[in-house]
């Protein structure tokens, strides 16, 4: 992965380069129009939450089962990441919402489930900064909890039908709209795998540091 890590890196930016001369190239949607364009940087972004949610889970089983701090690293660098991309999403939403309803925030299931998911993943950042001994078991548990959530964040505004669309969004695209829409998953999924990558490297330095901090006081 080191090796192709700088090649990584030079295809994500010109993928996002590129991303904004294919969103405008795409046609506009009926009801909506320009405000509809948000959708092609909210919805990538609640994908890379919703993957990183489950990569984080899946380290944080990882570590319960095998104690390996590896794992450990994994989990605290994803859970960063779900909060940074759940972040985009909880901004582009209301930016969306504010036109297409009227309103900036409903407490709709979607809405109000994915903003829960959020919470779960600033709870355990919180557990491991401020948690002390141990913190790491109990958080690899919230981690767990919060990927276990998932499902039912991406289901709820099936479940409901309240305000937000439905899950068969994405199947009934137009023509148009796919290929740019699915090239800007690409590119936010790629922008994970680089930031991951890097957020992992600083964690195994900082756990190196710190050894070393604890061998200069013994």
């Amino acid at each position: 992965m080191q090796r192709l890590f700088p090649a990584l890196v030079v295809v994500t930016i010109a993928m996002f380069a590129v991303a904004p001369a294919l969103i405008v190239q795409a046609p506009y949607e009926s009801t909506m129009g320009l405000v509809q364009k948000i959708f092609y940087f909210h919805v990538p972004s609640w994908i890379v939450m919703f993957t990183s949610a489950f990569v984080c889970g899946g380290a944080g089983l990882r570590y319960l089962l095998t104690g390996r701090s590896a794992a450990d690293r994994v989990a605290v660098a994803a859970a960063e990441l779900t909060l940074v991309f759940g972040t985009i999403g909880l901004m582009t939403g209301p930016l969306w919402a504010n036109k297409a309803w009227g309103v900036w925030w409903q407490w709709d299931a979607k809405l109000t489930s994915a903003l829960v998911l959020w919470l779960i993943f600033a709870s355990y950042l919180l557990l491991r900064r401020y948690g002390g001994a141990g913190s790491e078991k109990l958080s690899a548990v919230v981690a767990l909890f919060g990927a276990v959530n998932v499902p039912f964040v991406y289901w709820s505004a099936n479940l409901w039908r309240t305000m937000h669309p439905t899950t068969n969004v994405l199947p009934t695209l137009q023509p148009g709209m796919r290929g740019p829409f699915w090239f800007c998953a690409l590119a936010f999924l790629l922008l994970y795998a680089v930031l991951l990558t890097a957020r992992i490297r600083l964690e195994t330095r900082r756990t190196e540091l710190d050894a070393l901090y604890l061998a200069v006081e013994d």
